[in-house]
């Protein structure tokens, strides 16, 4: 299963860059005894969030799922906010952040990373 994005996703989130803020869903699947990997890599990864704009709104762990298939639960769930998709970008490519990311691979097993745009108001 993947846990990092591949380079032409990367390119296509970039291309459609509006120039906004967006609301980044981290829905993550933990490998055995990966959680104190990721919180390692969390804790390294706060100085790329704040350099780059970014800020964590919301990290918890997952629960029973209400409606779900069977084997769609995850481990955690994480909302990051970015100011734009050029800033998400900007920190993920730099060498420094890139220098963690291996934290993160091995500490999971599966994540789903679905960036969010905000709905607009409808005139009623």
């Amino acid at each position: 299963m993947a846990v990092d994005p591949h380079e032409a996703v990367l390119q296509e989130l970039g291309a459609q860059d509006p120039g906004e803020p967006f609301v980044m869903l981290n829905l993550l699947r933990f490998a055995p005894d990966g959680r104190a990997s990721y919180e390692e890599y969390s804790r390294r990864a706060a100085v790329f969030l704040r350099r780059y704009g970014g800020e964590l709104l919301y990290a918890g762990d997952g629960d029973t799922p209400l409606v779900a298939e069977q084997g769609q639960a995850w481990d955690a769930v994480l909302l990051v906010r970015y100011p734009s998709r050029e800033a998400f970008l900007r920190m993920v490519t730099d060498p420094g952040y890139q220098e963690i990311t291996r934290l993160r691979s091995r500490a999971l097993t599966e994540a789903v990373l679905q960036p969010t745009t905000p709905w607009t108001r409808r005139a009623t």
